[in-house]
């Protein structure tokens, strides 16, 4: 236990140091626990009321070596400190983290933390839309071939804290991390790169953090290769390269490590997934690259694939309800990622698309040509992005109504009930949001959740 992991007792013990988010994903949690455990004496702080965090408080209500600052962020909490530990979305501007680099303090985010003083060798996936795909089908085929060994899955996952995987870490393993723009900054704050890194592609997202501005967006996620070396590799594809390029010469650096296109012209004819689409076919393509990258022959790799089950919420089959296939596409949370949902699942005009939520300042209108022609039936969830979408769809033919409900679980509940009050067998039932998940739930998890909760306890599934 704790091998290999640069003595991270000692390096945490006694340090000050402030938590900067604490949230209601067990990520946080994970990481104020583990740092309690190694006796730092810690703040924790989070803009969200003690009455919201009351799940998380009380998973660390043991530790006596925690000072909780709730509901507002104070300077003083910032100063004095030796390390910030920055939770992913934290305002890039913030005055509190400016306040502590000012100050002398170490600003670090769990995933590089975990990257720097583990010193395994990291596989570190990126992208706009595929990262959760293809990092776990990279876990998979590693796990797959080394019979269980220790790959560790780590970054933008689900429940899991990257500190608590100090204790994993052996001599022989390796880490599989999702990592998304805001956890990249972590990466650049320590000017280092993944080992392996994928970037699957670039698309708009993120603009009402990023306020409009992609090229902001661009520099965070290029902290995937920025800093690597000659023995590294990057997998992206052509496009993404290009853009990579431009970039290096603009900031003045050179790529020397080793790059792997990847194409779908790489997957045999007989290649089966789980999971449709052409995208997803594309994600394969980028993991066989990246997995080629660690030494493993095509054999394994395919064999490795071929048992991938695929990754809850990304064009999730949940089975069928009244003769329609029910998907799950929770975490397309962009107009653009539902459009390649629909024409994943799509067989001529049979899509009840299930959609809707929060604008993030992308434009929806890239989903009225796909909705137009394989959707027979739009049902739309509340919201600011759906009142955006709402001012198109005029501009074409397509049966539509809108759902509310007192709770986020009856809006859905609703809207299931409505989409196959419109199908009949060979439909198939999409839920694909295509705007984010504010206000209505806790975060995209709590709406996943429950959707899926909906399906199961439907009596005719």
């Amino acid at each position: 236990m704790m091998r290999h992991m640069q003595g991270a007792s000692e390096y945490f013990k006694d340090k000050k140091i402030t938590v900067m988010g604490l949230g209601l994903l067990g990520r946080g949690v994970g990481d104020a626990a583990f740092l309690a455990e190694c006796s730092a004496e810690l703040i924790v702080t989070d803009m969200k009321s003690e009455e919201v965090l009351k799940e998380s408080l009380e998973k660390l209500s043991a530790y006596k070596n925690i000072t909780y600052r709730l509901g507002e962020h104070h300077e003083e909490d910032f100063r004095g400190r030796d390390m910030i530990l920055v939770a992913a979305g934290v305002p890039f501007d913030s005055v509190f983290v400016e306040v502590a680099r000012q100050d002398g303090a170490e600003i670090s985010m769990s995933g590089a933390l975990f990257a720097s003083l583990s010193k395994v060798p990291i596989i570190g996936i990126t992208g706009t839309r595929g990262k959760s795909t293809v990092t776990h089908m990279i876990h998979h085929v590693l796990r797959t071939m080394t019979e269980g060994g220790k790959v560790l899955l780590g970054g933008n996952v689900r429940g899991v804290s990257n500190l608590q995987l100090l204790k994993d870490v052996e001599e022989d393993s390796v880490a599989v991390m999702e990592l998304d723009s805001w956890q990249l900054q972590g990466f650049g704050e320590k000017k280092m790169s993944p080992h392996i890194s994928v970037f699957t592609n670039f698309m708009e997202d993120h603009m009402n953090y990023y306020k409009g501005n992609m090229g902001m967006y661009f520099a965070d996620k290029a902290n995937i290769f920025m800093y690597q070396d000659e023995p590294d590799t990057f997998v992206t594809t052509r496009e993404v390269l290009e853009s990579a390029e431009v970039f290096a010469r603009e900031k003045g650096f050179e790529m020397v490590q080793n790059i792997r296109l990847a194409d779908t012209s790489i997957l045999p004819d007989d290649c089966l997934l789980t999971m449709p689409g052409e995208h997803n076919r594309l994600n394969a393509a980028l993991a066989i690259e990246a997995l080629r990258a660690t030494g493993l022959t095509d054999d394994e790799i395919f064999e490795g694939l071929a048992t991938f089950p695929g990754v809850p919420g990304r064009l999730e089959y949940l089975g069928e309800i009244k003769g329609m296939k029910v998907y799950n596409d929770n975490n397309a949370t962009t107009p653009m990622a539902t459009v390649r949902g629909i024409e994943a699942v799509a067989g001529n005009k049979n899509v009840v698309l299930i959609a809707g939520g929060t604008y993030k300042e992308i434009d929806s209108s890239v989903l009225i040509e796909p909705i137009k022609k394989y959707c027979k039936k739009l049902v739309l969830l509340p919201g600011t992005g759906t009142d955006k979408l709402k001012g198109t769809l005029h501009t074409i033919p397509v049966n539509w109504n809108s759902v509310e409900g007192v709770t986020g679980g009856e809006v859905l509940k609703n809207a299931v009930e409505a989409g196959l009050a419109h199908g009949e067998p060979g439909d198939v039932l999409l839920f694909s949001p295509g705007f984010a998940s504010f206000g209505m739930f806790l975060n995209e998890y709590d709406r996943n959740d429950q959707f899926v909760d909906i399906i199961k306890s439907h009596e005719t599934l």
